[in-house]
């Protein structure tokens, strides 16, 4: 009697909402569930590193940019058949040979974000792009280096409502702010001095939520502009500022069924 109750209710209820949520860089395979023929899936590149002018020195950085975002809705898929997962890296930028953050992508061509460009060491790194997808956005733009090694910072990750924010240009004085990300990352602020710059923010996966910030421009006490966040939940595909340090790798996630959609949606597992 127990089991015919349980099996009446899982018919009326029908498949109770799940998820998974990819956030290292590799490759997966992702089993669908019984039961389970639709997934929503969103995609996040990898974010791009800052780089160095001159080998070896961790100063005079330009930022690094955001990775891309995609997402599709009511993807079909069958129970118990395996697909592809791939998380982007972080990029690996080292005296001006950039190696760009990779791509996450969920079935090759189903749904795909590519990661941030590296910067190039006066110049800010663009964000990704989407590549496959029903919605989502790419990375801003990077910023413009300016004159005396005032470089540029990276643009934001892409978000769920159009791009990410612009990185600033760098300046003399007080670096201006980065450009805001429609439900995604915020632009990385302009460095006031000749010292490390802003780099692109990151984006939450659990749907969209604030919009990123911009990072506040430097100033000559505080050479370290900082970037924005958005989205909903945890940021990923961050980039990072020129110099020290490292962005952060993309990240996959997948819910069910399919009729459980991005962008709306903004609530934790499942």
């Amino acid at each position: 009697m127990t089991g015919i109750m349980m099996m009446l209710v899982g018919a009326k209820g029908g498949i109770p909402p799940g998820s998974n949520s990819y956030i290292y860089a590799g490759s997966y395979s992702w089993v669908a569930p019984a039961g389970v023929t639709s997934v929503s899936v969103v995609t996040v590149g990898g974010g791009g590193r800052g780089n160095y002018v001159f080998c070896g020195c961790d100063l005079f950085g330009a930022g690094g940019g955001g990775g891309g975002l995609a997402y599709k809705n009511n993807i079909s898929v069958t129970p118990g058949s395996s697909y592809s997962v791939i998380v982007g890296d972080r990029g690996n930028a080292f005296c001006r040979l950039p190696v760009n953050a990779g791509t996450s992508s969920f079935n090759s061509t189903t749904v795909a974000a590519s990661g941030g460009v590296d910067s190039t060491g006066y110049g800010g790194g663009a964000g990704g792009a989407l590549v496959y997808g029903d919605g989502g956005g790419s990375g801003g733009s990077g910023g413009n280096a300016g004159i005396s090694y005032y470089q540029g910072a990276g643009g934001g990750a892409g978000g769920y409502a159009g791009n990410g924010g612009n990185g600033a240009s760098g300046a003399a004085g007080v670096g201006a702010a980065g450009g805001n990300g429609a439900g995604g990352g915020g632009g990385g602020g302009g460095t006031a001095t000749s010292g490390n710059n802003g780099f692109g923010g990151g984006v939450g996966i659990l749907g969209q939520g604030s919009n990123g910030a911009g990072g506040p421009g430097g100033s000559a006490s505080n050479q370290n502009a900082t970037a924005g966040s958005g989205g909903c939940g945890t940021t990923y595909g961050g980039g990072h500022r020129g110099g020290t340090g490292n962005s952060t790798a993309g990240a996959v996630r997948i819910i069910w069924p399919g009729t459980r959609s991005f962008p709306a949606i903004c609530a934790g597992n499942p």
